[in-house]
């Protein structure tokens, strides 16, 4: 059930880069779109356009600001870019392929599949990505008119704990989120007891929800 004049949320994944390719761990290395990421936020942007978004953020990473311009392209809308929305830091994990990482890093590898919280490399933990990354997009709802619709463009990891936080689910459920494609796109929706799912890891617009479960 939507809150009267419910606002929502689309955290959108950039487009594809070369080290998705390869299976590299980014974190916050500012990695370029391909040609491919390019057409990706390309088509991405239209789609979402559609919407009718009120306002655009972005993390400064280059990645993700090729992404929202597609964006921005379309709709006009002026972006605002956030070094708090960038991808986890992973410290000495970051430019190394998850099998390079494993090799390397095994038992701390093995423990983050677990679920575990772990510092990557030396690096962040999931929880304070969240700890950073969730109030950038609650301030910028904020802002919102009632019925008004928020673009964040973000990284995979970011904004699986970004809806963790948002949605209040306990930290070690949050890998159960799953994974975003590049250029897709999660939808939180304001409701009467707070953020809901609407939608996860979609690539087409959102469809309104038709029977029982409203």
């Amino acid at each position: 059930m939507s809150a009267p004049g419910g606002r929502r949320i689309v955290l959108w994944r950039h487009g594809q880069t070369a080290w998705n390719l390869e299976s590299r761990f980014q974190g916050t290395t500012d990695i370029e779109l391909t040609e491919v990421g390019v057409a990706q936020a390309r088509r991405a942007a239209g789609l979402l356009a559609r919407l009718g978004p009120d306002a655009v953020v972005s993390s400064d990473l280059r990645r993700a600001r090729a992404t929202a311009a597609e964006l921005v392209a379309v709709t006009g809308l002026p972006v605002s870019y956030e070094a708090a929305l960038r991808e986890s830091f992973a410290g000495d994990w970051q430019g190394l392929t998850h099998a390079e990482i494993e090799e390397r890093f095994g038992e701390q590898y093995a423990a983050w599949k677990r679920g575990e919280p772990v510092r990557r490399g030396g690096g962040e933990l999931e929880t304070e990505v969240a700890d950073r990354a969730a109030p950038v997009v609650e301030r910028a709802v904020e802002k919102l008119p009632p019925g008004g619709l928020l673009v964040v463009a973000s990284h995979g990891g970011t904004i699986r704990t970004t809806i963790g936080r948002l949605l209040g689910l306990a930290p070690e459920s949050w890998e159960a989120l799953g994974s975003v494609s590049n250029c897709c796109w999660s939808v939180l929706g304001e409701g009467v007891r707070g953020w809901r799912l609407l939608e996860h890891n979609a690539g087409s617009l959102p469809e309104p929800v038709i029977g029982d479960d409203v």
